[in-house]
Order: structure tokens, then C-alpha cells, then sequence
């Protein structure tokens, strides 16, 4: 009996290139706008001759994050500290030093590209309890550091909503807080994030040496906004108001039904996530509960993991199918410390692996309620990052062209493989 009834020959989509348009304002010079906010009197002044200054760098693919990075360590040596570099991830990187070094070289920061140490360390202290009992764990070096610079993008986070969500709050609570911090705030589970995080956030910034926040939010073709520094006292408030900037500028797909969405990668230099459910409407269970989830897809095929992600394939199990050659480039080790301390174990499920991409696209359209595979919706993107190049069958042009977002670049062509089943 066939694998698939009827085979593996169908007529596929026909698809065509269009481009989708959002709010492009930039920074033209990242590196001048890092000098000039570190440079403002309320900035400047918290910073003394001679202090140890840890800076934080996070696991996501934050745009121009060494640049950036490099901007904050050379001001901070004009100001006559020392300054060194604090991976700032939770688990990720498979929760170990070494991991944690290795992400942040796939980014460009390393120890000879800075020009500063990094300690990498997973050693954490504990800052007593919130008023709700809630433990508070903090990084050791970051604890016994004169100062801590927090640098973290806001923006839309992948599993809860409330007035702050992926921010400067949140890389204190979970970057911050390492292995051991992660998982704790994790295990309270996502429902508590809207108020644990301001709660523990709060107590770090009382009770330990924070000395400014840098806030970044990116535009809607992924670059650098705004950079804005702001003092401890105003962190919380920056990312509320910020946030609200960055849910208006943040990329999407305009379409809101597709049958079927192509991801040619996934990973976490891509969202937390490893594909971003702002993008692809498939959140965890109990938030799909809570939202209207756009687009409304029938199908998700994953076709590769990129290389920043080192194997942590998390999030690889919101994804219906996947190919074998996705299956051997997972690092099972990495995903799963990630998957268990966040506590959604669905993120690490392992979705229907087919031999090759053709065959994982055929499953996905031939299993698409109420359509045939020629008039299917399909989308193909390369990642949830970079949504404005995309493509799309035949059967949403007329809506394209009725989007004044949406400009169509080429021609319908078939959907076309290689001898080896690849999708061209």
C-alpha cells in the first residue's frame, strides 16, 4: 500500500514573489546612538572611574547586537570602568558556559571581537523573596559586579500578554537569572508571567546593582529603531511604553487563512520560539484560549534549522511536519534543557518526519481540509524574522492585490523540486 494515496505526484500551487511592506524608520548610525544615550547626563553620571561593569547580551538574534554591544563596552572604557560581558540566556545554549559562549559567537561577540572578558558562569545568588514568596536568583558575577548594564530588544513575547513582556524586565528575571532562575520563574508557569516578572523584576532592581537599561526595538524589516537609555527607576515604565511601539512595528504575514505555511528555518537567534507565534498563529494551547490567533493555519512545515541555533530546535513541535534531514541536525540535549525549563514540552515534540521536502509538502497539502492541492493557500517564508520577500500560491493574489502592503515582484511559477526531492 502507498505511504500516500495516489503517490507523491500531485499538481502542486502555483507561486509567486510579493513584497510585504511596514514601518521601515531606522537608525542610521547604531554605534553614534549607543555613545549619545550612554552620554546623557542621567546616564553618564551613574558610572564611576575604576568600577567593574557587567553588560548583558542575550541569546535572541537582536539586530546588530554586536555592534551594539561593542558601542556600550568601548563608551563604558571612555567612562574609566571595566567593563566585561555576561551571557544572559537562562538555559539556553544547554545551560552551560560553554554553550552560552558558543551563541553569543554565532552572533560576532566574542572575547577578541569586544575586547573584554566574558564570564559565562551559570553560578547564581539568591536575593531573598518578592512579597508574594517568590525567590529572586541573580547572577553571580552580574551580583558581585559595581554595576550592570541591561540590554535587551522589547518586544511582543511568544507566550503571554500583558503591559510588559519581552523587554528589560524580562532579561533581568529569566537572562539573569540563569539555569536556576529560568526554570523557577518558568515552573510558576506563563498564566503568572503578566505579574511575576514586573514583581521580581522590581526586587532585582532594589536589591541589586543595576546601574542602567538600554532599550531596543526594531523595526519592521529588523533593524534598530530605537536605543534608548534609561535609568533603573525608569526601566519598567520604558518597556510598557515601548512595547506598545514595538506590537505596532513588528513584521507579519497579511494574509489571515492560509492551508499551508512553508518555514524554510527555524531557531532561537529567530524567536524564543524558534518560529515566532505572533507570525505564525500557533501558540501553546491554553494562550490560543485566550486570542484570536492570526493567520489561522491548517499545515506548518519546517524545512531547516539555521546555524545560530546550534541544534536547539525548540519550538520544533508547533511544526506538523518536518523532513529527516531537519530530524539529524537536532541537538536533543540542548532543545530538551531548554523545552523542560520553560515547562511547554510541546515545543520539543517531534512533528512527522518525511524523506525529503517533497514529500513533507505533499503529506501537508494532501491532509488540508476541504481543498485541493493546486488551489491551497500556501505561504513560504524564510524564517518569522525576515517576512518581507515572501511568496505565495496562486489562490491569495487576488487578495494580494487588493492589500496596498502587498507589491507583486514576479510571475507565477510551479512550485519546483530537485532531483532529491529539495524545494527549489
Amino acid at each position: 500500500m502507498p505511504l500516500v494515496d495516489g503517490g507523491f505526484d500531485i499538481e502542486f500551487p502555483r507561486m509567486i514573489k510579493v513584497k510585504q511592506k511596514f514601518r521601515a524608520d531606522r537608525i542610521e548610525n547604531v554605534r553614534e546612538t549607543v555613545f549619545a544615550e550612554l552620554e546623557r547626563d542621567e546616564i553618564r553620571r551613574c558610572f564611576k572611574r575604576g568600577q567593574r561593569i557587567a553588560v548583558t547580551v542575550g541569546s535572541r538574534g537582536v539586530a546588530s547586537i554586536a555592534e551594539v554591544t561593542r558601542a556600550i563596552v568601548d563608551k563604558l572604557k571612555e567612562f574609566g570602568t571595566q567593563p566585561f560581558i555576561i551571557p544572559s540566556m537562562g538555559s539556553h545554549g544547554g545551560a552551560t558556559p560553554e554553550g552560552q559562549k558558543e551563541v553569543l559567537a554565532s552572533y560576532g561577540v566574542t572575547e577578541e571581537t569586544m575586547g573584554v572578558s566574558i564570564e559565562a558562569s551559570m553560578e547564581v545568588v539568591q536575593l531573598g523573596e518578592t512579597e508574594s514568596g517568590t525567590p529572586v536568583y541573580f547572577s553571580k558575577p552580574a551580583y558581585e559586579a559595581d554595576g550592570v548594564v541591561v540590554a535587551a530588544r522589547v518586544k511582543n513575547h511568544t507566550n503571554f500578554r500583558g503591559p510588559v513582556e519581552s523587554g528589560l524586565m524580562k532579561m533581568m528575571v529569566i537572562g539573569l537569572g540563569k539555569h536556576r532562575g529560568a526554570t523557577y520563574v518558568h515552573k510558576l508557569g506563563f498564566q503568572r508571567f503578566r505579574t511575576l516578572i514586573p514583581e521580581v523584576g522590581r526586587a532585582i532592581i532594589e536589591r541589586a546593582p543595576i546601574t542602567c537599561g538600554l532599550a531596543l526595538v526594531e523595526n519592521g524589516y529588523h533593524e534598530q529603531m530605537i536605543i534608548r537609555a534609561v535609568t533603573p527607576d525608569k526601566i519598567e515604565e520604558t518597556d510598557i511604553e515601548l512595547l506598545k511601539v514595538a506590537h505596532e512595528a513588528m513584521p507579519k504575514i497579511l494574509f489571515d487563512e492560509l492551508d499551508l505555511l512553508i518555514v524554510d528555518e527555524i531557531g532561537k537567534n529567530i524567536s524564543g520560539s524558534g518560529m515566532d507565534p505572533n507570525v505564525t498563529g500557533r501558540y501553546s494551547e491554553a494562550f490560543m484560549m485566550q486570542l484570536d490567533p492570526k493567520p489561522r493555519v491548517q499545515k506548518i512545515v519546517v524545512l531547516g534549522l539555521t546555524e545560530e541555533t546550534h541544534g536547539n530546535a525548540t519550538g520544533i513541535g508547533d511544526a506538523d511536519l518536518i523532513t529527516k534531514e531537519v530530524l539529524s541536525k537536532i541537538d536533543f540535549d540542548k532543545t530538551n534543557a531548554n523545552v523542560i525549563t520553560s515547562t511547554v514540552l510541546r515545543g520539543g515534540a517531534i512533528p512527522m518526519a518525511m524523506e525529503n521536502d517533497l514529500q513533507a509538502i505533499v503529506v501537508a497539502l494532501k491532509t488540508c481540509n476541504q481543498v485541493e492541492p493546486p488551489d491551497a493557500k500556501v505561504v513560504r517564508i524564510k524564517n518569522t524574522m525576515e517576512l518581507e520577500e515572501i511568496e505565495i500560491s496562486e489562490a491569495l493574489l487576488p487578495e494580494a492585490q487588493g492589500n496596498e502592503n502587498i507589491e507583486i515582484l514576479g510571475s507565477l511559477e510551479p512550485m519546483g523540486f530537485t532531483g532529491k526531492g529539495r524545494l527549489i
